[in-house]
């Protein structure tokens, strides 16, 4: 009899401690709407590199929410420490009502000290980077009226900034809010940890889902905007730009930016530092080490763990809608403010100007500047954008990064 009550209590502690009694009807939800981000990842290939991680971090965490758990301390009598661990040796003790406790740690969860690197704003920054080794910065030294159109994209920012606040957000949540209309998730992250945790996952996946549908969000506002004869403009072929000018330029930007707006720095100052290893010329390993390992080990822990913070409970609320709708709408309207602005710059030049590169102003670097060649193409076969699209699409880059230093000026 005693082996069969053993063994039933196995199977009722089994099933007490498992899933099946710990999740509830928010935590499937979750899990399927990761399921949906595995597919826009892997079938459809919408910016993979973070979306999968991102999903599966929200997958493991609302199967298992103890895996970010933060670490605890539990007070234990003597007989109850012994018959957890064995001993009350090397536990600091506390007296409560004459009776000595002994204080028992319990360590957090695998992810809770991997988001470490979030929370205390390391993981964007290394992000920046690898981004910077990456980057060529030659389109937009060689035509610098590309920084005006990266700086009308961030427009949308502030505008959702202030419609935020009518729908009820803090000052500081709506700052955090209007950010993803710079498209630029790390920079989405670093001011969302700064100014509201408590909304960095509904920010971070509307960012990067925001990120992964350009293809499909951009377009219909671009042909919505111009005309047909504003589209098939071809642009004059860029001129070239000397190696002292690339390594002049990101030594400058870094130098003003830091001076004017001390908060942009960390994450203007890293870009700047990956782009002067990659065109100094004599730092190829740690430039190749910042694109590649570097780069994909941080894409992992930052994308692993920002997805991990979609809990159930935290992700389904009113505002997790509202964000997700004012997303869309700093997106677009970031969107459509470098497309004006690209018309206004066609009509000062006499038409030399395609509009359609004001919509590479916002900082998804190159999906942006890739969907500007490919509307362009499709109305003039002949027409090659994408490098005069560059322009606007980096200085996008500068551009949010700036914008996430006046909000952290302001709002902190």
């Amino acid at each position: 009899m005693e082996i069969i009550q053993n063994f039933v209590n196995a199977i009722v502690g089994i099933f007490t401690g498992s899933g099946l009694v710990a999740l509830d009807w928010r935590n499937y939800i979750m899990i399927a709407v990761a399921c949906v981000l595995f597919y826009l990842a892997i079938k459809k290939e919408f910016e993979p590199l973070l979306l999968l991680p991102i999903a599966f971090g929200m997958l493991l965490v609302n199967l298992y929410p103890e895996i970010m758990a933060a670490p605890d301390t539990t007070l234990m009598s003597a007989e109850e420490c012994i018959a957890a661990k064995g001993t009350t040796s090397g536990y600091a003790t506390t007296i409560l009502n004459g009776v000595e406790y002994y204080n028992v740690p319990h360590y957090g969860g695998l992810f809770y000290y991997l988001y470490q690197g979030v929370k205390l704003g390391i993981y964007p920054p290394l992000i920046f980077l690898g981004v910077g080794a990456m980057t060529d910065f030659g389109p937009l030294i060689a035509n610098p009226k590309s920084f005006i159109l990266g700086a009308a994209a961030q427009i949308g920012i502030f505008v959702t900034f202030i419609g935020a606040i009518f729908l009820g957000f803090t000052d500081a949540q709506a700052g955090a809010i209007g950010i993803i209309g710079g498209a630029d998730g790390p920079t989405a992250i670093y001011v969302t940890t700064k100014l509201a945790p408590e909304l960095l996952g509904s920010i971070a996946i509307a960012a990067y889902s925001y990120m992964a549908l350009v293809p499909i969000i951009q377009p219909p506002i671009m042909r919505a905007l111009t005309t047909k004869k504003e589209r098939s403009v071809v642009m004059e072929q860029l001129r070239p730009v000397s190696k002292l000018e690339k390594i002049i330029f990101p030594v400058t930007i870094v130098i003003v930016i830091s001076i004017l707006l001390p908060d942009a720095a960390p994450l203007v100052g890293m870009l700047m530092f990956g782009n002067l290893l990659k065109e100094s010329g004599v730092c190829e390993r740690l430039s190749k080490t910042a694109q590649n390992e570097l780069m994909n080990i941080i894409t992992i822990f930052l994308g692993i763990t920002v997805g991990a913070t979609a809990t159930g409970a935290n992700f389904l609320s009113a505002s997790t809608i509202k964000i997700i709708v004012l997303g869309l709408v700093a997106f677009a309207m970031g969107s459509s403010f470098g497309v004006l602005f690209g018309k206004l710059m066609y009509k000062l030049t006499g038409g030399k100007v395609n509009p359609l590169i004001g919509s590479a102003g916002v900082s998804a670097v190159p999906m942006a500047a890739r969907v500007s060649q490919r509307v362009g193409q499709e109305e003039n076969p002949g027409n090659f954008l994408l490098m005069h699209a560059m322009g606007p699409n980096v200085a996008g880059v500068i551009g949010s990064a700036v914008a996430a230093g006046v909000l952290l000026n302001v709002l902190s």
